[in-house]
């Protein structure tokens, strides 16, 4: 059996995290590994427990979700943050895909909604609403980027491709018969070629040029 998908949940209101702890307790293949009550507290309990996936609220006293997630960009932390939130103006939530979130869901979503995007994040995978997948591109529009397309390689193209069909390096992997390490060096030269910064960006890059896998 697989391990368990460690959550870190990141919330300023104790009811709030005591809700997503009582139902994802009850979930076998996910395990929550502790909160914290502030984006600054999450960075520091993400480096001591290395969760897999950060449940993350936007607007917390102190140090809130986008700056939180910076931190954690700039201290390498692998794990992959899915926003939760009860704001749904594009002004909170774009912010904050710009800065390294994975997706969003919004904190009435439905238990068994919100187990999926954990466990969906986790597996690469990139959650994004079409209204702010939508805004993304319009904000990238005027530094598209576009004419760097024809730098990237036939094989760079395919990956970009399945990247943008949400799927995780070992996906990509697996369709095109290649190594996980050898598909890895080919995100890598993506991000560089095109002068992005993470996959969610690529992704956007991907759908605004029509590179489908």
């Amino acid at each position: 059996m697989a391990e368990p998908i460690k959550v870190l949940i990141v919330d300023d209101h104790q009811v709030v995290r005591r809700g997503l702890r009582t139902f994802l307790e009850v979930q076998d293949d996910i395990v929550v590994v502790g909160e914290a009550a502030d984006g600054a507290e999450g960075v520091e309990r993400a480096g001591e427990l290395s969760p897999d996936v950060i449940l993350m609220d936007v607007r917390m006293p102190g140090t809130d979700g986008i700056d939180a997630l910076r931190r954690l960009r700039e201290l390498a932390n692998p794990a992959r943050v899915l926003i939760v939130t009860s704001f749904t103006e594009q002004r909170t939530v774009v912010p904050a895909l710009r800065a390294g979130a994975a997706g969003y869901v919004y904190k009435d979503v439905d238990p068994d909604a919100l187990a999926g995007a954990i466990r969906s994040v986790h597996a690469g995978h990139i959650l994004l609403q079409p209204e702010v997948a939508g805004a993304l591109l319009s904000q990238e529009e005027a530094n598209s980027g576009q004419g760097r397309g024809g730098s990237l390689t036939e094989r760079e193209r395919e990956v970009l491709g399945l990247i943008a069909d949400g799927r995780s390096n070992r996906e990509i992997a697996r369709a095109l018969v290649l190594s996980e390490k050898t598909v890895k060096t080919h995100v890598s030269n993506i991000l560089m070629k095109l002068d992005l910064a993470d996959r969610t960006q690529a992704a956007l890059w991907a759908v605004r040029h029509g590179v489908s896998g």
